[in-house]
């Protein structure tokens, strides 16, 4: 399994374009589990890949976390959980690490 840090390191070293086309492919994978997720459901939130993008300006309330069991946890290394509440892996690794 990659870590956080290594998956961070492979996307910056790809091009713009592929960059993009990974996170849409990321973001079909996460469309599954968001649709399902006790936080997500009702706010009336339609963006997704919080992991990636950072905290939600209408999820507020944390009800219950699926990201556990998403497809991209592993493929991206990430190791915490409520992005849409307490922000993107690279921000709740920068806190970890304060």
């Amino acid at each position: 399994m990659v870590s956080f840090e290594e998956s961070m390191d492979m996307m910056a070293a790809m091009s713009k374009e592929d960059m993009m086309a990974a996170m849409d492919a990321n973001k079909k994978i996460c469309a599954t589990f968001c649709g399902n997720c006790p936080s997500y459901s009702g706010t009336g939130e339609t963006e997704l890949l919080f992991c990636s993008t950072g905290k939600s300006g209408k999820i507020t309330e944390e009800k219950g976390c699926l990201c556990g069991g998403c497809p991209v946890t592993p493929k991206m290394g990430l190791r915490w959980s409520y992005y849409c509440t307490r922000g993107s892996g690279r921000e709740q690794m920068a806190a970890e690490n304060k």
